[in-house]
């Protein structure tokens, strides 16, 4: 069959006309029949997930929980109190304590109750060491009046050291031994006071421990008492507890081995805080404290306050500071100060 020129002319005109619309509007291609999966229960086998409750309950019956009666009920203290702790009280051997209360068992008595009862509140002991080093120009009656007026917020035995920086620096510089004397002092006072006995029985042996000018050393059976010669003036000793409680090598001259600072006043100022009524019942194993016995053991230093004529700040409560604060060098830049102003008189005659 032949096609005649003018059909075909036909044919191409119409071609070029339906070019653009073809391009607009291309013929959507046939997507490929939907994969038919064969259903689960035909081709696929079910994947073998137990039942909830055919999960296993660790160990308990299914759907059980351990009752809560198995576990122990902790007590909750009311909202805003503290837990009261109160773990078993530490235990000393006698060559342990022999060892605490070595640096301090030669003091004076009244100082000696003083630094036993403070030591257990050594977590006061550096702030009260700070204010002592910062007030050490101020002595007696003035430096009374000066913790009077500043309304220090720490135990009353804490404040009654504020007259020896010297001893604070002591407690302060050497946490670990002042909370274990305080430890040992709350657990097992009598404990501590009969090896403070040893130790003096072995220095007053030796030689070491001896009256003189600042102390009387009252030697009884069973009981050495170590009392300022004026009570109102208070000389700490110095010495090496590694020395007065060994036997001295033959010809070793024991007169120079316990030194005394200089003497610190304490007058009545000073008995709201317990001076003036502080001693000991050796033979009873008591600290009298304020004419009163102290009992603050481990099982009450949570709630003990033992009566004093000073009312009782907070720890936690601002400081007052009414008084100028000077740098404190130790007794020993004291004693170099004095000798340069003598030698500044020397200079200028």
């Amino acid at each position: 069959m032949k096609t005649s020129p003018k059909s075909l002319a036909i044919t191409l005109v119409l071609g070029v006309a339906m070019t653009p619309l073809i391009a607009q509007n291309p013929p959507q291609q046939p997507y490929p029949p939907q994969q038919s999966y064969p259903p689960q229960e035909q081709g696929y086998p079910q994947q073998p997930y137990p039942p909830a409750q055919q999960y296993p309950q660790q160990g308990y019956p299914a759907g059980q929980y351990p009752p809560q009666q198995q576990y122990p009920s902790q007590a909750y203290p009311p909202y805003g109190q503290q837990p009261n702790y109160n773990p078993p009280p530490p235990t000393f051997s006698p060559q342990q304590l022999d060892q605490v209360v070595g640096p301090i068992a030669l003091y004076p008595d009244p100082l000696l109750a003083q630094v036993l009862t403070a030591a257990t509140y050594y977590n006061q002991i550096p702030d009260a060491a700070g204010w002592a080093r910062d007030h050490a120009y101020l002595t007696g009656d003035a430096l009374a009046r000066a913790i009077q007026q500043d309304a220090l917020p720490w135990d009353p035995s804490v404040i009654s050291l504020l007259p020896f920086p010297q001893v604070l620096d002591q407690m302060a510089g050497n946490m670990g031994w002042t909370q274990e004397l305080g430890d040992a002092v709350l657990a097992s006072r009598a404990a501590v006071m009969d090896a403070v006995q040893r130790q003096r029985s072995l220095a007053a042996s030796y030689g070491y421990l001896q009256s003189n000018q600042y102390v009387r050393v009252v030697n009884t059976p069973g009981v050495i008492e170590i009392l300022p010669v004026n009570p109102t003036v208070v000389y700490v000793p110095y010495y090496n507890p590694y020395v007065v409680y060994v036997r001295p090598r033959p010809g070793f001259a024991v007169g120079g081995v316990v030194r005394f600072g200089p003497g610190i006043a304490i007058g009545a100022g000073f008995a709201p805080w317990g001076w003036g009524g502080v001693h000991f019942g050796w033979r009873e194993h008591a600290i009298i404290v304020n004419n009163r016995p102290w009992q603050r053991t481990w099982a009450n230093r949570g709630v003990y306050a033992h009566p004093y004529i000073a009312p009782r700040g907070h720890f936690d409560a601002p400081r007052n500071e009414h008084h100028e604060l000077r740098e404190w060098r130790g007794p020993g830049a004291r004693e170099e100060h004095r000798d340069d102003r003598r030698d500044d008189r020397r200079d200028h005659r």
